[in-house]
C-alpha cells in the first residue's frame, strides 16, 4: 500500500510563492507516476500536475502552466510543486497522488495523500 503525506501549505500573498512537498512510503515504486491536485471550497477536485516515474513527462493544468514547476526525487519517492506568482483563485487544499499508470495519475489515480491548505490573500 502506497501512503503520501503533503507539506508545505500556507498563507501566502498574491505575487508570492510556496513550495509544496509530497512524501511517499518507502514501498512506493520509483517506477510509479505521482501528481498534484486541488480542490476550492464548492468546487470539485482538478487535476494540476503531473510527473512519470521517470521524470520525462510532465504535465500541467492550463492555469498553472508557467507559474508552477513539478519535479521529484525518485530514489527518495518525493515529489515537489514550486508555485510562483501565486493567485488568489489557486487558493485550494492541494492533494499529492500516486498511480502505477502515467494516464491514470492524471485521471483516476488509485493513491491520495490527506492534502495541504494553500491560501492566497488579495
Amino acid at each position: 500500500q502506497v501512503q503520501l503525506v503533503e507539506s508545505g501549505g500556507g498563507l501566502v500573498q498574491a505575487g508570492g510563492s510556496l513550495r509544496l512537498t509530497c512524501s511517499a512510503s518507502s514501498r512506493t515504486l520509483s517506477t510509479y507516476s505521482m501528481g498534484w491536485f486541488r480542490q476550492a471550497p464548492g468546487k470539485e477536485r482538478e487535476f494540476v500536475a503531473s510527473i512519470s516515474g521517470s521524470g520525462r513527462f510532465i504535465d500541467y493544468t492550463d492555469s498553472v502552466k508557467g507559474r508552477f514547476t513539478l519535479s521529484r526525487d525518485s530514489a527518495k519517492n518525493t515529489m515537489y510543486l514550486q508555485m510562483n506568482s501565486l493567485k488568489p483563485e489557486d487558493t485550494a487544499v492541494y492533494y499529492c497522488a500516486a498511480d502505477s499508470f502515467y494516464t491514470s495519475v492524471r485521471r483516476f489515480p488509485h493513491y491520495w495523500g490527506q492534502g495541504t491548505q494553500v491560501t492566497v490573500s488579495s
